[in-house]
Order: structure tokens, then sequence, then C-alpha cells
């Protein structure tokens, strides 16, 4: 009787406090997701292009691959010049055009003879390749190479002999400089000497280069490894999604279509985020009579491809010395002056060093046993290890303060719609809000608004957008508020998000 009495008080009791349900682990990746390459790219965020060769003398963007090889005469090239302007400009990596569609290389390529050696500068024993990506490893800023497949010069253009050729000057650009992290291709596909356009082997292009380079992030219409946005205006869609479609695809005329391009496929098969190229003058080659883009305009081209989830590859092209121009180095400088004015100063982080009474609260916590996870005092004691039912997971909202790039506030596998809010001690004024979705994992989010409380306790929309990615900068009106709600309207999958930050920008405000 007594162990009868004693297995029904156990039953009881396992009846009030049943079992907690094995907590979930991470959440899974959604769809495709980059490959480690792919995010060490995204997370360069700028990179600078460098348009140079026989159309710096010439003033032509397309030359006819007729010009002489002596045309090409910089008098104080200095590579080391172009790669402290690009440090300090914040660029993480340089594409040089070592060779564009008049064929001619800047470096003693085997496969031809229109190059550097067959020159009068430095005796025919020039090499730029050779001098930048030196120079790159010196400075720390990675290199990367633009190789177009057309070429205006080669007599075997336009013949099935032309493909062997251009993979030897492939493999010789790709064995001798080191490590590049981008080959940069483009679809140019004119007539060659025959009449006749090219039939390029992209599968061979493609599988040489990412034999010999094997980290390489591949540039095309269609990737691999990125994508074009679609347009030389520098602005990416307000809808980016990072997958794309490409069966049956092919840089050129075969390509998807701008407007696919520009901002992605829904339901695409493969991971090729997009990268947006523009100059920052009206050409791409270096002209006397052209001058850099003002401050605002750098300003809005940022905030319309790296705050859309794109990479921003701005050309600055060196001039007939050899040297980026004054001019567009000292415009860089404040261009990168802005930047560090605007982003230095994220509200949220200063408000949770600094505020007794700083919090977030959020709507879903991943793992979490409480319908909400709020937290209304003192949070950096709880990120230093104080326990509490919402700091103490390892997905809660905390994360979204930009601390470290790969922890994040993550929702329950079922919770697709959610919200996290954040209050003030202080009345913050900002008008620039910065998200980011932990891309490692995949692309959710499809719909988001941001909402700010009035003096009489109501909520107020301020912006609604679509998709988020690897960044999203969304640009409002300038408000003054306690408290700011982000809503996620609408993800494909469990929220991921590793950032929220926000911020004055009173450049564009002056305007």
């Amino acid at each position: 009787m007594f162990l009868i009495l004693c297995l029904l008080g156990v039953a009881i009791q396992a009846q009030k406090h049943p079992p907690k349900a094995k907590p979930a682990g991470p959440p899974a990746p959604y769809g495709p997701v980059p490959t480690p390459a792919q995010v060490q790219w995204q997370r360069m965020e700028m990179n600078m292009f460098c348009h140079f060769g026989p159309n710096t003398f010439t003033g032509l963007e397309w030359g006819e691959g007729t010009e002489p090889e002596d045309i090409f005469n910089p008098t104080a090239l200095d590579c080391n010049q172009w790669v402290s302007v690009a440090k300090n400009a914040g660029f993480q990596g340089i594409i040089l055009t070592a060779k564009h569609h008049d064929g001619f290389c800047l470096w003693p390529n085997p496969a031809s003879t229109h190059t550097v050696r067959e020159s009068a500068w430095r005796n025919g024993q020039g090499d730029v390749l050779k001098e930048l990506s030196e120079a790159c490893e010196r400075g720390g800023v990675k290199f990367g190479i633009y190789i177009s497949p057309w070429d205006r010069n080669a007599p075997t253009y336009g013949t099935s002999e032309y493909n062997k050729v251009f993979l030897k000057t492939l493999r010789s650009a790709h064995t001798h400089y080191g490590p590049i992290f981008e080959q940069w291709f483009d679809g140019a596909n004119g007539e060659g000497p025959n009449g006749k356009r090219q039939v390029y082997d992209w599968k061979k292009f493609n599988a040489q280069t990412l034999k010999l380079q094997p980290n390489a992030v591949i540039f095309s219409d269609v990737g691999p490894g990125c994508r074009w946005v679609g347009n030389e205006q520098g602005t990416c869609g307000r809808t980016c999604w990072s997958r794309l479609d490409v069966e049956g695809r092919e840089p050129g005329k075969n390509a998807p279509s701008q407007d696919t391009l520009n901002a992605g496929n829904y339901n695409g098969a493969r991971w090729i985020p997009a990268e947006t190229d523009v100059s920052i003058r009206p050409g791409w080659f270096w002209r006397a009579s052209e001058h850099p883009k003002s401050v605002q305009e750098l300003l809005r081209i940022y905030y319309n491809s790296v705050g859309r989830n794109s990479l921003l590859l701005l050309n600055v092209p060196p001039d007939n010395r050899g040297l980026i121009p004054a001019e567009d180095s000292l415009r860089l400088m404040e261009f990168r002056a802005a930047l560090d004015s605007i982003f230095a100063h994220d509200l949220v982080i200063e408000a949770a060093n600094g505020e007794r009474y700083f919090g977030i609260c959020a709507s879903n916590v991943r793992n979490s046993d409480h319908k909400s996870c709020c937290c209304w005092d003192n949070i950096p004691a709880y990120m230093r290890g104080h326990e509490n039912h919402c700091w103490s997971f390892h997905y809660s909202p905390v994360y979204l303060i930009g601390y470290n790039y790969d922890t994040c506030w993550a929702t329950d596998d079922t919770v697709t719609t959610a919200w996290v809010e954040f209050k003030f001690d202080a009345p913050k004024t900002f008008n620039c809000v910065l998200l980011q979705e932990y891309i490692p994992l995949g692309q959710r989010v499809e719909k988001f608004h941001i909402e700010v409380e009035d003096g009489n306790g109501n909520w107020r929309t301020i912006a609604e957008e679509t998709t988020i990615g690897y960044k999203r900068i969304v640009l409002t009106e300038t408000v003054t508020t306690y408290k700011v709600r982000l809503v996620i309207d609408q993800s494909r999958g469990s929220i991921v998000l590793n950032r929220f930050g926000l911020f004055m920008d009173r450049f564009l405000e002056d305007e």
C-alpha cells in the first residue's frame, strides 16, 4: 500500500510539473546559404575599382585594340599610393582592370603580344599586377582583378582557338600574383577579326579560376560568386534577395533581366549576392575634364548599395601619371569622415553602455519559456553574465546590440512574425536605422516596419520596407523618441537578426 501511495504521489507531481521539452537547437539554415568566402566578401562592404590602361591616355571608354603599346606610359606609377588612399577611405580590397576590351595587358602575359612587355614603359620590364599585388600585401588590402573576355586585339578572337588563349591568360594572372579575392568578368562580346562573336566557354573559365584561386569570388551577370546589380548608377533594389536563378543563363545577352539582377529572385536556387559598381567620376577611365561626385552623392550611393544588401565597388581611376588624383583622394577622405561621423555613434550601443534604465523587450526568444522577454534596467550588467530569464538565453535580443557578428536574436521555428522594442532613459534623435540578418543561416525577412512612440504613448510607423539581408540601412524623417520598435511582419522562417542600430546623418539632413 505504501508503495502504491508513493507512486500515486509521483504521478500527481508529474502532472503538476511535467518535464520540460528538450529545447530546440540553433536555427537551421534556410534556403541556399553563402560559402565562407562569400560571407567574408560581403563583410568587406566597400572595395575600390581601378580602371587603368591605354584608355587613360586616349580618353576612350572602350579602346579599339589598335592603340600602340607605347601609348601606355604612366610617368609616376605608385601602387603604394593607391593602397594608402584605399585604406584611408575604408576600402577593404582593390580590383584592377588587368585587361580591358582593348586587349592590352597590364602584366607581361605570355599569351599575348599586346602587353606592357611590348611598351617602352620601364623598358618593357614593367608589371602593374606585380606592383599592385605587392603593395596590397604590404598594406593589408586584398587584391582582385578584372580580365575582360572580349579582346579587340587578339587575332584568334571569334574562333574556337581563342578560349584556349583566354584560359592561358587567366592562368598567367592567377598563378603569379598571390591570392585573388575577386575575379571580375563581364559579358561584353563584340565581333572578332573574322566578323564573328566569340562563344565563351564560361564553364571552363570558372572551373580553372576556382582551381587556381579557390577562395576567389567570381563576379559576372550570373556569378557564381556575386552578380552585377543591373545598372551603373550605384543603386540596388529596395527589395534585394541574395538568391538568383541562373540555370540556362550566362553573362551577356543571355543574362537575367536588369530588373531581376537588381532585386534577385524570391525563390532563387543559388546564393549569388549583388555587387553595385559605380564610378566616382562620370566615366570609368580618368579624364582631366571630369571631376568626382560630391560627398552627399557618395553617401546616397552607400545607402543605396551597402544599405540595401549589396557590396559597393566604387571606381577611382588613376590618372595618366599612375596616381589617384588629389581631388579624388580628398573627396574619398571627406566621404570616409562623413561615414565615421555618422556610424561611430550608435545610439543603442551608447545607451546600453551608459543608461541605467535602458532596456529591450522582444515578443519571442528562441527556447524561452516566457511568451515575451523583457528587461528594463542595467543591460550591461546582464551582458557581463548576470542571470536573468531573458538574457541567459543564447538568442536573446540583447545580441542585437552591435558587439559580436556571430551572435543573434532568434525566434522559435514557428514564429515568423515578431517585434523587439527599445526603451531609453533620455530621448533619442535619429534619421537612420541599421539592421542586419545573420546571413550564414540564409536570408529570411520579407517585410518589416519601424515604429516610434510619441509623447502621448501612441505608436507611429516611420518606415516600411521589405528585405534586410546582410545589411539594411533605412533613412527616415528625423524623429525624437524614448521608444523604438522593430516589427518583422513577414519572414520565410524563424527570425535571425544580429544588429539593430540608430544613427543621425546630418550631412543629408543639411541638403
